[in-house]
């Protein structure tokens, strides 16, 4: 609800950003995501495009004046970040703050990272470090990663862009050309590129950077972060108190003066490219007394799809304001009589089929959270589709009026929005097809290339 008098304060934007550190992506070296001038575009406003690229990249900056951590802040936030997510897909950042302590006007004293609702989930790795290697082509060529813990992977290259995804040098002179290294807190996520076109990234529950879609200005004006609601200005809030040290205890900031934004999630997206955090700008909250709401909630760690075994560690936390409330009691429902769960929280099965299971507050019963998932004991589900194979062009892209593809033979050709929809089918008679394109809409579409026998599914941007 709009409190009257708020859209009459003065916002506090952006007023600079000090640096900009782009892990590889799809967007990076090409306008308007992935280039230097890419980050004064989140300067002054809410509509700027910055991407950060895959895990690790960053970017800080600061406002004109400290933001205050106010106790009479709108939910106890104290500002607000604004980024690109898609109602399905979230691309988390975790948020870092530096207060000035020394007084010299630079990001050179101590990083809290304000704890989100992932910060405490075993799954959770702090100090993730990440090497990019350049695989050194003027072109769009896959970019090879390993971390500390030996495992690797690439940032795969796609149809839609095809400049090369390690920075340049031209660009970003400040990378090492060959190979550099990132260091951040990693989150799981949920992620579930298994069923295109359908991709998911589930937003997290609170305290992360693109995460939750935009509202309805003024932006000044926060969403409660411990609703799942989009109730007022969107984006994703922050306070100032949930800030923690490198041994994960909490320090009592009365003000920032630098934010520190940095990719938290290494995972590929199907069609939709890799996940990357990106930003389009912040807002500093001011104080509006009166304004509060639900500041309880219960976050269960996110279930795999599928579970495949009898038993399973569940992983539940209670939050106020944010900070994790130790030993509260929860009671645990289960919608399947075949499902257990017992005090320390492990899940027996002895059944199959879905299953949603519900933990909630002892305290306070109507603080409650569910998780749902399947349970296939005698393995994972197997996709029904076989995907890929090789001889397959799709040009120009991005396009706007026709598109050609080649290759396909005798192929069923569909196209589908971002929410899973068929907006346009044709059956062409040859391999080498001609389409146009020019009733669609513009957007991201995934383009669905059916020969019977086998699946390709391919990127399309329509201008």
């Amino acid at each position: 609800m709009l409190v009257p008098g708020i859209a009459s304060l003065e916002a506090q934007y952006i007023s600079e950003v000090i640096s900009y550190t782009p892990a590889p992506g799809q967007f990076i070296n090409e306008a308007p995501w992935g280039l230097p001038e890419s980050a004064a575009s989140i300067i002054g406003g809410v509509n700027g495009s910055l991407c950060l690229g895959a895990f690790g990249g960053e970017v800080i900056f600061r406002f004109e004046a400290p933001v205050e951590n106010h106790p009479d802040n709108p939910f106890g936030v104290d500002f607000t970040i604004f980024g690109n997510p898609l109602p399905d897909w979230s691309e988390p950042g975790v948020v870092w703050v530096m207060k000035d302590e020394n007084g010299n006007g630079a990001p050179d004293d101590t990083w809290y990272e304000l704890a989100g609702s992932d910060y405490h989930f075993s799954s959770t790795r702090k100090n993730y470090q990440v090497i990019y290697t350049n695989p050194c082509d003027t072109v769009a060529r896959d970019v090879p990663w390993e971390d500390q813990l030996g495992n690797a992977g690439f940032i795969r290259a796609n149809s839609a862009h095809v400049q090369p995804y390690y920075p340049c040098q031209d660009f970003f002179p400040g990378i090492p050309a060959e190979e550099y290294t990132v260091t951040g807190s990693m989150i799981r996520g949920a992620v579930d590129v298994n069923h295109p076109p359908l991709l998911k990234s589930a937003r997290r529950a609170f305290g992360y950077a693109d995460n939750q879609p935009r509202g309805n200005p003024p932006y000044t004006l926060p969403d409660n972060p411990y609703t799942p609601e989009l109730e007022n200005a969107g984006g994703d809030a922050f306070d100032i108190s949930w800030a923690l040290d490198a041994d994960g205890n909490h320090v009592e900031l009365d003000m920032i003066h630098f934010i520190r934004v940095v990719n938290a999630v290494i995972h590929e997206g199907g069609w939709l490219g890799e996940v990357s955090t990106e930003i389009t700008g912040a807002v500093d909250i001011p104080p509006e007394p009166g304004i509060d709401g639900d500041l309880d909630l219960l976050v269960i760690r996110d279930l795999p799809p599928v579970i495949g075994t009898t038993s399973y560690q569940m992983e539940v936390f209670s939050f106020h304001r944010g900070r994790l409330e130790n030993n509260q009691g929860i009671q645990w429902s289960c919608n399947a009589e075949w499902a257990q769960i017992d005090a320390q929280n492990v899940l027996t099965l002895t059944g199959t089929g879905p299953l949603t299971l519900t933990a909630s507050l002892d305290s306070d019963p109507a603080v409650k959270a569910s998780v749902s998932t399947t349970v296939n004991p005698g393995g994972l589900t197997p996709m029904k589709e076989k995907v890929g194979w090789t001889g397959i062009r799709l040009f120009p892209n991005p396009a706007k009026e026709e598109i050609r593809i080649t290759g396909t033979g005798e192929a069923v050709i569909s196209f589908y929005n971002v929410s899973g929809m068929c907006m346009k089918q044709v059956q062409p008679g040859s391999g080498n097809n001609t389409i146009r394109i020019g009733e669609l809409q513009g957007g991201v579409y995934m383009v669905r290339i059916d020969r019977g026998v086998s699946v390709e599914w391919m990127k399309l941007l329509k201008q």
